[in-house]
């Protein structure tokens, strides 16, 4: 496999270029009620839901160290809501969806992550 290194990149059809450094690590948008699925991702090997409202997505490549920055947001139902960083590590960010009115956690129909930081 062949590395190709650069200070900043462009995507076919945009005008614009930007720093590498200000591309995700990784990002995810999955369904989290019933089944969880991903619906679209990169550098997401697997997702986990661990109880009501709690999810683990775990990476395809580490990151270098827990210190990234971790973008999160989820739709449901519920108009009092907030997205929480759980405990996470170089090769995982948890995420917690709560119903702000109660304090417990939800389910929710659309969960994202946008992981920004250096990859291992």
């Amino acid at each position: 496999m062949s590395t190709i290194k650069v200070d900043s990149i462009q995507a076919t059809g945009e005008t614009v270029s930007r720093g590498v450094s200000g591309v995700a690590a990784a990002w995810v948008n999955f369904k989290g009620t019933g089944t969880v699925a991903v619906r679209e991702s990169e550098n997401v090997a697997s997702l986990t839901d661990t109880a009501n409202g709690v999810y683990i997505v775990n990476f395809s490549n580490s990151m270098s160290n827990a210190d990234y920055a971790a973008l999160l947001g989820s739709a449901s139902v519920v108009y009092d809501q907030g997205t929480l960083q759980d405990t996470s590590t170089a090769s995982y960010v948890g995420i917690k969806v709560q119903d702000g009115a109660v304090s417990s956690f939800i389910d929710a129909t659309i969960v994202s992550a946008n992981v920004s930081g250096e990859l291992a």
